[in-house]
């Protein structure tokens, strides 16, 4: 079993120095602490919060992190960009850390990132399969043409190869079925999103088992979040994970994430959190997460060591208590490879 962690977004108060110089930090304590996958998601035009943008990251800290260490865009936006020069970028990520990237898609759920860049909203589901079919195309073939819908082009000749071969993997993320349905059609490992439950989870494995098993492919393990916290008892952990998270599941429902509403999260924020936040002591976080990698096909398991509230120091500590506390007893896991 492979353990990794999502990397936060942070006030836009913040410095940008202090912001580099906390992401080294962190990345440092995460390899420390026995992760092996260091993801980034995105964000445009995001106002009080800063999201540093996944592919520069991820390009400098390949020179960092260890060379077993896999590094993930979980997610980018393929329909806020050209095909062919996320494609690119892609490929030259790949080349920079020396074919360790995983390239995660998902249509994203902020609407006013399509307005910000004068991107359609209508039919975003079928933009997105021809993005991901075009960037195929240009990680490996010598040469093409390509009739879509929304793009078109005749005689291409792509020239960055992958260092991966014959491409990076894809992960595909999304909270509805669709993206299930996605990664299955793509052979895609499908990221599941850290508010699924179980019940939800199971589902969303079998669509994608489905869709292998029409390319002929078997089913494998595939990628879980969980946002875990670890204290003194759950009701100390349940006060704490408020304090630092709970302004941001209000920020998600804000801004366009319909999972719950506000109403829902000011007058009963336990309720709602229940059934995927992982909270407690020590012995509470390692018998729920246990339960979840031993009765799910799961590899890697992520969780989110940092949120806004949280400085550097905060983080490092929270990622140390969890590689002393909640780690080891996963990381001998044989992940499941069915249902």
């Amino acid at each position: 079993m492979n353990v990794g962690m999502l990397l936060s977004d942070v006030p836009s108060s913040v410095p940008p120095k202090q912001q580099f110089e906390d992401l080294l930090r962190i990345v440092e304590a995460a390899q420390e602490a026995g992760m092996t996958y260091i993801v980034i998601g995105q964000h445009f035009l995001y106002g009080d919060l800063r999201w540093l943008q996944p592919v520069p990251v991820l390009a400098r800290l390949a020179a960092e992190v260890d060379p077993h260490v896999r590094l993930a865009t979980q997610i980018v936006i393929p329909n806020l960009y050209n095909p062919v020069v996320l494609a690119e970028e892609l490929a030259t990520l790949d080349i920079m850390t020396e074919g360790r990237l995983i390239a995660g898609f998902g249509l994203g759920y902020r609407m006013e990132e399509y307005d910000f860049m004068g991107v359609p909203k209508i039919r975003k589901a079928a933009r997105m399969d021809e993005a991901i079919e075009l960037m195929l195309k240009v990680w490996t073939e010598e040469s093409f043409d390509f009739d879509g819908e929304f793009w078109q082009l005749e005689g291409a000749t792509p020239h960055i190869q992958t260092w991966q071969k014959p491409h990076m993997p894809l992960w595909v993320g999304g909270h509805a079925l669709g993206g299930a349905r996605r990664a299955g059609r793509f052979g895609a490992v499908y990221c599941v999103p850290p508010e699924t439950t179980v019940d939800e989870i199971l589902e969303r494995f079998a669509i994608v088992k489905e869709g292998y098993a029409a390319r002929g492919e078997p089913f494998r393990p595939q990628s879980l979040r969980r946002n875990v916290l670890v204290a003194g008892s759950r009701e100390e952990a349940l006060v704490e994970y408020a304090r630092v998270a709970k302004g941001r599941y209000i920020t998600y429902a804000e801004k366009g994430l319909d999972l719950y509403t506000g109403d829902d999260l000011e007058e009963d924020f336990e309720k709602t959190i229940a059934g995927h936040a992982v909270l407690g002591t020590p012995d509470d976080v390692v018998a729920e997460l246990l339960d979840l990698v031993t009765t799910l096909p799961v590899d890697p398991l992520l969780v989110r060591p940092q949120w806004p509230t949280m400085d550097g120091d905060e983080t490092v500590a929270t990622i140390k208590t969890l590689g002393r506390d909640v780690f080891p007893a996963l990381l001998d896991v044989e992940p499941r490879t069915d249902l």
